[in-house]
């Protein structure tokens, strides 16, 4: 074959025409040749070719190119091999020069410890010159402080993956999920009993936001619409606190509930109560012709945006169901979008490694910026209370961004796994980011770690998390998470920043 020929060494007689030659390796004979296994003796078999001349000349050009390219790379090798000898030789002989100590030194050797000791210098200068420019990076290696934080509750109910968790804005307040399994659900965060299923959906629910002074809820979903229904509902009894059961029971309890059918009764829920059921929205949009992966109110609450696979996002008009801007732009599918709590500003991230700051604060022109910081899927972006904007990716990074001065992030905060839906805490000013690895993890928002949730089989979640939210009116339970193991998960955190 010629790339054994090619392998052993041997240049290749050039063919004749019409015939085709194939080198055959035999065993050598002799003991010199067993010696050097680069020699050896081949025999010529001369076959029939059906190729054509010219493709031929094109196979023997491509096995000389390979040839070459084989050799460089083993002469590379052997210079590779060579290089670890001698170091290996200088380590061992630095290794012995210490051993001999100091005085013992001729004055070569003590000329060289002098000139590693500049180099040493230098190299500290240097550190210390990047060390303002870094410290931002670094600071996310540090180990967590002693924040303390405890599962409090479970929420079990779905069928499927839970993508996306949100809690109301208007009293009763109660916890909002979306599943994969085409339902959203709304739970009473006291006792953990779900009091509303929402079944209008005929696709998978993607995302859940409510109306800033209103009691309905905006849901997106994979039937390619986005529904607006009323969430008002009337919770149950909160037992007395003798009668609760113990967080040992309700894990044991959420432990049996998982591999059971959703159609039984919800977790917690009394034989006396049973949850209101929703069957067909107040309004409904169907502009997009794609999955919608997630639809936000405007501030004002009269108008709502929606995020979809066909790469827009559009803006609707609440009231009359028309479309008032569509939003292009984006090369990919999109992940997410946000709005500003206070001002008309909506962000959209994208599979296009970009997220985009749209500007409808002037009626008669909106404006737009691109953002290039990540270098894969941007998979979460969201505005914080004052002037920030926090962006999550699959690059395994979260970035805080300044409105007034976006050339460049704050913070960088590095992880080891992928960044799903993040929250950020109005009170305490604190990051919660979801991975697929399982993990949640706080970080500030110059993007020091402050803890890392428990991840155990029976205080945490066991598959991807897709999302958490902040709940800072209630500090006995104020961070909740949701994931693919179909579970909604209630803690209590009590940070250094509190």
């Amino acid at each position: 074959m010629p790339t054994e020929a090619a392998a052993q060494g041997f240049s290749r007689p050039k063919p004749k025409r019409g015939k085709s030659l194939s080198l055959r390796r035999t065993h050598s004979s002799t003991e010199a040749d067993r010696e050097n296994p680069r020699h050896g003796s081949f025999t010529v078999e001369v076959q029939e070719s059906v190729l054509p001349p010219h493709l031929r000349a094109r196979l023997w050009d491509l096995f000389q190119q390979i040839e070459r390219e084989v050799e460089v790379v083993y002469a590379e090798n052997l210079a590779l091999q060579e290089k670890v000898e001698v170091l290996t030789e200088r380590l061992e002989a630095g290794t012995s020069d210490k051993a001999i100590g100091e005085e013992s030194l001729d004055g070569t050797v003590k000329a060289n410890i002098a000139k590693n000791k500049s180099s040493s210098q230098l190299s500290q200068k240097l550190k210390t010159t990047y060390k303002a420019s870094t410290s931002k990076i670094v600071s996310s290696f540090k180990p967590a402080n002693t924040s303390q934080c405890q599962m409090v509750r479970r929420f079990v109910g779905h069928r499927d993956g839970v993508w996306e968790v949100n809690i109301s804005r208007t009293k009763p307040h109660v916890l909002g999920t979306v599943s994969a399994d085409r339902t959203a659900k709304l739970w009473c965060m006291a006792t953990g009993q779900c009091v509303l299923n929402y079944v209008g959906h005929s696709g998978s629910v993607n995302s859940i936001r409510f109306h800033p002074n209103d009691q309905l809820a905006l849901t997106a979903s994979g039937d390619h619409t986005a529904h607006v229904w009323r969430s008002a509902v009337v919770l149950p009894q909160v037992p007395p606190e003798g009668n609760r059961s113990s967080d040992d029971d309700q894990i044991e309890g959420a432990e049996k509930e998982e591999g059971e059918a959703a159609s039984h009764t919800e977790p917690g829920d009394s034989s006396d109560f049973a949850p209101a059921v929703v069957r067909s929205p107040l309004t409904e949009f169907t502009g997009h012709t794609d999955v919608i992966i997630a639809a936000d109110w405007m501030a004002d609450g009269k108008q709502v945006v929606t995020a979809s696979w066909d790469r827009t996002a559009q803006l609707y008009d609440l009231e009359t169901t028309e479309l008032v801007h569509s939003l292009t732009g984006h090369d990919q599918e999109l992940t997410n979008c946000s709005t500003h709590p206070t001002q008309r500003l909506v962000v959209t991230s994208s599979k296009d490694s970009t997220f985009r700051l749209w500007d409808f604060r002037d009626p008669s022109i909106h404006s737009v910026n691109v953002f290039q910081g990540h270098t894969d899927t941007v998979n979460s972006v969201t505005f914080t209370s004052g002037d920030n904007v926090v962006s999550g990716s699959d690059d395994r990074t979260v970035k805080v961004w300044d409105l007034k001065n976006m050339r460049s992030p704050l913070a960088t905060i590095r992880t080891d796994s992928a960044i799903n839906r993040i929250s950020v805490s109005a009170l305490h000013k604190v990051i919660a980011i979801p991975h697929d690895n399982r993990h949640i993890r706080l970080f500030d928002l110059q993007g020091v770690r402050l803890a890392r949730l428990p991840r155990s089989n029976r205080t945490g979640h066991h598959r991807m998390v897709c999302g958490t939210a902040w709940y800072d009116e209630n500090p006995m339970c104020n961070l909740f998470s949701c994931g693919f193991d179909r579970q909604v998960i209630g803690w209590q955190i009590i940070t250094a920043v509190a």
